[in-house]
Parts: structure tokens; sequence; C-alpha cells
């Protein structure tokens, strides 16, 4: 799959909070910092996201989009 954004960061799933209709994602990148995403739950539920799940972050503007091959 080809992306438009250029920054993409490894990260882990580190925890998942999901609600009606968004959930949020947060990661452990490989700086000491975390990242979270904001993504319809819907979208979380398509990329089967569990804790401890290896994915790269895709950064583009304001959104970080979760990328699990």
């Amino acid at each position: 799959m080809k992306y438009g954004a250029r920054n993409l960061i490894k990260a882990k799933v580190k925890s998942i909070k999901s609600g009606d209709v968004m959930s949020l994602v947060k990661f452990d990148v490989t700086s000491p910092v975390e990242m979270a995403s904001v993504l319809t739950t819907e979208s979380a539920g398509h990329l089967d996201l569990k804790v401890g799940d290896e994915v790269e972050l895709v950064v583009k503007a304001i959104h970080v989009l979760p990328v699990k091959d």
C-alpha cells in the first residue's frame, strides 16, 4: 500500500480504549515518548489491533494512522 505521508514510525500498541463510535489507541515508539491515535471503532476492528502488536505509524498533518502488515 502506498502512503502520501513520508513520516513512518515503528511502534507497539500499548492500550486500546473502544467506544461506540471512536477508539483511542496508544502506542510505544522507539524514543522514550508515547503517541496516540483516535480512529473509528470500525477502523480499529478492521485492523484487528491487539495490545502488543507491532505497527507503523503514518504521521500526516494532525493525524496518526496505524498501519498493520
